[in-house]
């Protein structure tokens, strides 16, 4: 889910600082990357082969495979800071701050978003 949208008004008018960008969730984390050229779909894709929903998992509650949704954070942490300049995101021209969650047994999720000036 693309959250760049809701950071930049979140910071608008801010002025310089730091945007701190976080969920509260131990199967979800943030990343800062292309999307819509298939970055997006590539990147679930090598999630897919890295953490396999039919691997041998221990973490056993929830769907089949929901073991690999724990793991994900560890690859993917649950937060990202993003610098801010006069109230506007200093991304790069195509990166976009994403959620990033394979979770099926919890479609609710929170997004905290925090602003350190400076």
């Amino acid at each position: 889910m693309d959250l760049t949208s809701r950071c930049e008004q979140f910071v608008s008018g801010r002025g310089d600082g730091l945007l701190h960008v976080f969920v509260p969730h131990a199967t979800a984390g943030v990343a800062i990357l292309e999307t819509g050229a298939g970055s997006d779909s590539d990147l679930l894709a090598v999630l897919e082969d890295l953490l396999p929903r039919d691997f041998g998992w221990r973490h056993r509650h929830g769907s089949p495979g929901h073991g690999r949704d724990h793991v994900l954070p560890a690859l993917i942490p649950p937060y990202a800071t993003v610098p801010v300049l006069a109230g506007r995101l200093t991304l790069g021209t195509w990166q976009s701050i994403c959620l990033v969650d394979t979770n099926r047994d919890n479609p609710d999720r929170h997004v905290r978003l925090s602003f350190l000036a400076g």
